[in-house]
């Protein structure tokens, strides 16, 4: 019988209370206290993804984990990644590789068979730990999901683990959604419950205190902390579309960058170096509303449907929007499935998109083209730009771009010409994600559209930093004792 290591699963009462956070914070704290610590999440939902260091992908809340542990991220640790592409379809990524595109009925039927799969992965991840910590995705109480579960209580009991409940108390309801997840689970799943913490809490926590009785009372668990919220949350990467845009914005800066806000939108924490400059500010212009015609920047972002999402972008008149900023002087980047936006068109052969053998027409700011087809490229990449200054990042696609303006490469990666610029030098073009994580190459960029701007503090070292304080954070409001206890430490 093997013997798994100290374990623990965060569990929410909902969609986007904080497990994440909570579990990158309690991934840097024990590790500060020398435990070998791993993050894994079962399944998760999401656009925003990293590439493993053994070729996969996974969601990006548990890349960041990984990096609070200080080990490299691992596709075992998020053995089932969602990625929608429509409202009802998503491709579904199985540790680390593409599985299959399946409508929401289609994977409810694929989802019993993950379950050894995704054991697979925990164990061999937890065969080299000394702690893993275990996030669950959505709420714990969707128990009209609960046939064939592998998110929440699924799991939590095929690995025999312990749950701790999270709840976000800035939304409001926090007693009702407690005391209601609890109420809904079967027995034999409240027994896994060890107690709940209250995430994001404003003001005074004495002023809480009368609800814990209550709570008690009604579900008999006990309160392992309050966390005050934490502001700098922000500056981290989100873990999906759910959260973007809601972090404080900056205006009055001088340097002014948009992002339109696409249905698909992927990868967008490309763009959190960017917010965290002082001197920038960077808003996501959701549909209804024009570009703003005094932006010194528009970039295109990533996206998991780029063809839907380009026919999405004509229909809110941004096209229009482009070309109009493009006239004024202003500029243009597109990443990823951006940077095939761009181009004269994007063809569809293999039907990776929609139906096999379509053809979109780009918006033709880029002379190149885009076939959708070959392997999915997964690769991590350094490089340079065209004056020499270091770069480095990821790539995440499908298509192959070329033509004419291919031959001004935007960078050099690994040796090979990587984007492509306009003859004009406005508009430009790459496959690399995280791009603007180099230091080096984030000031130069940032420069040309205002020259003489200061340069603002290196982005890795902030990330550091501020996973540092958040350990600090959570160990002044949790009783980590206890918590080390219900994991096994």
């Amino acid at each position: 019988m093997t013997v798994r290591p100290p374990a623990l699963m965060l569990q929410g009462t909902g969609s986007d209370v904080g497990k994440s956070l909570l579990v990158a914070g309690l991934c840097r704290l024990f590790t500060a206290r020398g435990v070998s610590v791993r993050p894994f999440k079962p399944q998760n939902m999401s656009n925003n993804a990293a590439v493993t260091v053994d070729g996969g992908e996974i969601g990006r809340a548990q890349a960041l984990q990984a990096r609070a542990c200080k080990v490299a991220p691992l596709a075992d640790m998020n053995p089932v990644l969602i990625k929608p592409h429509s409202e009802t379809g998503a491709q579904v990524v199985v540790q680390g590789q593409v599985l299959a595109k399946a409508g929401a009925g289609d994977y409810q039927r694929l989802k019993p068979t993950l379950m050894p799969r995704v054991l697979d992965s925990f164990h061999r991840l937890a065969a080299g730990a000394g702690l893993v910590v275990v996030e669950g995705a959505g709420s714990a109480a969707e128990v009209n999901l609960r046939a064939g579960d592998i998110a929440n209580m699924g799991f939590a009991t095929a690995a025999d683990l312990p749950v701790i409940l999270v709840v976000d108390i800035d939304r409001g309801g926090a007693i009702a959604a407690i005391v209601g997840t609890v109420a809904v689970l079967p027995e034999h799943e409240r027994a896994r419950l060890k107690g709940y913490v209250i995430n994001r809490f404003r003001g005074d926590p004495a002023l809480f205190a009368p609800a814990l009785d209550v709570i008690a009372a009604h579900t008999g668990l006990p309160c392992l902390g309050i966390v005050p919220w934490f502001a700098e949350a922000a500056l981290l990467p989100a873990e999906d579309s759910a959260s973007l845009g809601r972090g404080p914005s900056a205006t009055g800066r001088p340097l002014r960058i948009v992002v339109p806000r696409l249905p698909c939108i992927a990868n967008f924490d490309d763009f959190d170096p960017l917010v965290a400059e002082p001197d920038v500010s960077l808003d996501m212009i959701v549909p209804g509303r024009a570009l703003p015609g005094d932006a010194d920047l528009v970039i295109l972002p990533g996206s998991k449907a780029t063809i839907a999402d380009l026919t999405f972008l004509r229909a809110q008149g941004w096209d229009i929007d482009l070309t109009a900023h493009l006239r004024r002087g202003g500029r243009v980047l597109g990443i990823c499935a951006g940077f095939q936006m761009l181009g004269r068109s994007i063809a569809d052969p293999l039907g990776v998109e929609g139906p096999p053998g379509s053809v979109a027409p780009g918006l033709g700011l880029l002379d190149v083209e885009t076939v959708m087809a070959g392997d999915k490229v997964l690769r991590e990449s350094v490089g340079y730009d065209g004056s020499g200054r270091p770069v480095r990042g990821y790539e995440m696609h499908m298509g192959r771009t070329t033509g004419p303006d291919s031959k001004r490469p935007l960078l050099t990666m690994e040796g090979r010409p990587e984007g492509a610029l306009s003859a004009d030098g406005l508009v430009a073009g790459c496959y690399l994600h995280g791009l603007f994580a180099s230091d080096p190459f984030r000031s130069a960029f940032l420069d040309v559209l205002r020259p003489g701007r200061a340069p603002g503090a290196a982005w890795e070292p902030q990330i550091e930093a501020i996973l540092d304080r958040l350990a600090s954070h959570l160990k002044q409001s949790l009783d980590i004792d206890a918590i080390g206890r219900i994991a096994g430490l």
